[in-house]
């Protein structure tokens, strides 16, 4: 359905809220088959490279509950310019960081620039549209919401062995550069409910309690949270498990994310073909079947087979093709009862997104080893993200946790 007040086409805002989203996962993943060589080239552990994504995470998580309601009280076009400046500039500092200090401050401030695309995308889209026809524009958004860490790894993978790892970074320059301008050319103002009111602490503190006790909105949020939080979280594993246990080289290591896109890829196309005949709700169910599979496959392989390129990556593909069933319905319908303030009900869904990131990666590394990392962390989280979903089946009586 299209509301009154859409003021770009379904197309447009598909393919903005696509690039937008992906900066993110883009930053994030893209050096990931680096750091094993940073660690070398900074002189330091494999456990402070780690803190790289772990400071991207944050810088990205915590900015979430803050840009979400900026963009709704100066609107989302100018508020995503500001922070896509931020970003380009927190990349040029890390091209040139002299080591691994200065690293982790440019990772934070890039965390922190790219948090305005998951906000404003599905913001944008809640802008304009509800029911099938924003689940079919969050299918697209969710395709490189996913696809963006799959694929940058092949991409980092081969500009690392080819260039070197400063040229990953020159990478994000480029990516961030063109989305600027593509923004300031293409992008119109979505948000006609603008105001400062959405910054009073009180009633920022109020919509923000009222999002956390509306099981309708905690549902499909907690569920996109845990599954794609796993998907980053594997991030911080995957490279280590890949490189040092398995024994590919960083290109083969970007090549084989590959499997993991086009697992994720496959699993969006089918989920188009099959919201032409029927609801995106009707996908969930078969969607998490397949989370809790992929879950006891990795944890399976993880703990008691020898890693191998098979078992490492087979539970990962079933993962990645569930994934792709439970997006458009999870985000269309977290965001539907939220028009007026779509942007903080948006950064709330991308502060637990990537928040399960951040717990992931934490972890993992706390454990010390990647493999059972994988194991047994990486393995829970999808089905934690499902028997939340379970658990908070909303009442009649719970459409009373509205916002103002």
């Amino acid at each position: 359905m299209t509301n009154a007040a859409s003021v770009m086409s379904e197309r447009r805002t598909a393919l903005l809220g696509a690039g937008l989203v992906a900066i993110g996962p883009i930053s994030m993943a893209l050096y990931t088959p680096s750091m094993p060589t940073l660690a070398e080239v900074f002189s330091t552990t494999d456990s402070m490279i780690k803190l790289t994504l772990t400071s991207y995470f944050l810088g990205f998580a915590v900015t979430q509950l803050i840009v979400g309601p900026l963009t709704d009280a100066f609107g989302r076009k100018p508020v995503t310019l500001a922070f896509l400046g931020l970003y380009l500039g927190s990349a040029v500092l890390a091209t040139y960081a002299p080591d691994i200090t200065w690293m982790l401050i440019a990772r934070t401030l890039q965390g922190i620039g790219s948090a305005v695309g998951v906000a404003v995308s599905r913001a944008m889209v809640r802008d304009q549209f509800t029911g099938q026809t924003s689940a079919r524009i969050m299918n697209t958004i969710a395709m490189m919401l996913a696809l963006g860490p799959a694929i940058s790894p092949t991409i980092g993978g081969i500009v690392l062995e080819a260039f070197g790892w400063r040229e990953v970074f020159w990478c994000m320059i480029v990516y961030g550069l063109g989305l600027l301008l593509a923004v300031l050319f293409f992008q119109r103002e979505t948000n006609s409910h603008t105001g400062l009111a959405h910054l009073n602490p009180a009633r920022l503190a109020k919509n923000y309690l009222s999002l956390l006790r509306t099981p309708a909105f905690m549902r499909p949020s907690l569920l996109v949270g845990f599954s794609l939080g796993n998907l980053y979280a594997l991030s911080s594993a995957l490279p280590f498990v890949l490189i040092y246990e398995v024994g590919l080289t960083p290109t083969a290591f970007g090549m084989t994310m590959m499997l993991q896109s086009g697992s994720f890829i496959t699993g969006t196309v089918i989920t188009g073909r099959l919201m032409k005949s029927r609801e995106a709700s009707e996908l969930l169910i078969p969607g998490m079947i397949g989370l809790c599979l992929s879950s006891a496959a990795m944890c399976v392989s993880m703990l008691l087979l020898t890693p191998s390129l098979v078992t490492v990556m087979a539970p990962v593909m079933l993962f990645a093709f569930s994934l792709a069933f439970i997006l458009p319905s999870s985000l269309t319908s977290a965001m539907q009862d939220f028009p007026h303030i779509a942007g903080a009900a948006s950064s709330v869904m991308g502060f637990l997104q990537f928040g399960g990131g951040i717990v992931g990666s934490l972890l993992v590394a706390a454990l010390g080893n990647p493999v059972l990392g994988m194991g047994t962390i990486i393995a829970a989280m999808p089905v934690t993200g499902v028997l939340l979903w379970v658990l908070l089946r909303p009442n009649r009586s719970d459409d009373a946790g509205r916002a103002e």
